[in-house]
């Protein structure tokens, strides 16, 4: 749910800029809508990080660990949410009715949001605590018992993590189609014009490597459920996560140069966001991969010794 809206919300994003009636906002309103883009890529990419988390550093498996990285990930990517509707609001409202009402309308619904989503939790939890403590303890005991999951089951995790990210990543490419038929995409300098069509293409390229598993699934493995399937699909979602980071940042670039009427802003807001993107979905998770592995090593290389 969350991944979807958010990807929606940030093709709207994209192409509000090319609106005609973007021009005659006011400039602070303008950055303002940058600000809400860059809020929205960054939700995208902590929601897009927990497939990742889950394919790279657990291998598919599933885990408490899994279960405590999506939950605070989940906690942390509702806070761009939040803010990044208060500032749209502001702007909508504050066009019809003026600043002094928009503000207060953007006030307003952020702090609904921030109430509902963090506020409400953080009041029931102390009564559901001792509850839920329980439900843990029964969960870890049945994993110790049950242990790894079942091929079928990770199999239908990572399908349902492509089925995550694959809808939004259509939209996206829906948007940015219908953006070079816009009047302000014609008024875009040259390089900005093919910066766009290679983010298009990256994205498209996104969509196929998303799709190919159901393909795959088909024609190779008629239907049937097997490891080799497993490896494959959970390839080929991290493999699509390549050219979907490129494909929004390049977008962000064309956006961000498009406002500030500088290249340089452009290229530094669409490095800065590239880097967030493969440091937190890759450059982390191969991290605590790595640590995993070393202390599994230490701790066979201890009992070895012991033996």
């Amino acid at each position: 749910m969350l991944i979807l809206g958010s990807q929606v919300l940030l093709g709207f994003q994209y192409r509000s800029v090319f609106e005609t009636g973007f021009e005659k906002l006011p400039t602070s309103s303008q950055y303002l809508k940058l600000c809400g883009l860059c809020l929205m890529l960054i939700a995208v990419g902590l929601i897009i990080s927990t497939g990742a988390y889950h394919r790279i550093v657990e291998e598919g498996e599933d885990t408490h660990d899994v279960h405590s990285f999506v939950t605070n990930i989940m906690g942390l990517a509702l806070m761009p949410f939040a803010l990044g509707f208060g500032l749209d609001l502001y702007v909508a409202t504050g066009q019809l009715f003026g600043r002094g009402a928009g503000m207060v309308a953007g006030a307003a619904m952020t702090l609904a949001a921030l109430y509902f989503w963090y506020g409400l939790g953080a009041l029931r939890r102390r009564e559901r605590e001792p509850e839920i403590r329980e439900k843990q303890m029964e969960s870890e005991k049945e994993d110790e018992e049950s242990g790894s999951a079942k091929v079928k089951d990770k199999i239908e995790q990572a399908l349902t993590e492509m089925r995550v990210v694959l809808p939004g990543a259509q939209a996206l490419l829906g948007f940015q189609f219908a953006t070079m038929l816009m009047e302000g995409f014609e008024k875009l300098p040259a390089s900005s014009k093919y910066v766009h069509l290679a983010s298009l293409a990256l994205i498209a390229l996104s969509v196929v490597f998303l799709m190919t598993p159901a393909a795959y699934h088909r024609i190779v493995e008629r239907g049937e459920v097997t490891e080799h399937f497993h490896m494959f699909s959970s390839r080929m979602l991290l493999i699509a996560m390549v050219p979907l980071a490129l494909g929004m940042c390049g977008d962000l670039f064309v956006v961000a140069r498009k406002i500030t009427q500088s290249a340089t802003a452009g290229i530094i807001g669409a490095g800065v966001m590239l880097v967030f993107f493969y440091g937190l979905w890759f450059g982390y998770t191969f991290y605590r991969r790595g640590r995993r592995e070393g202390a599994r090593l230490k701790t066979e290389d201890a009992l070895g010794k012991t033996a």
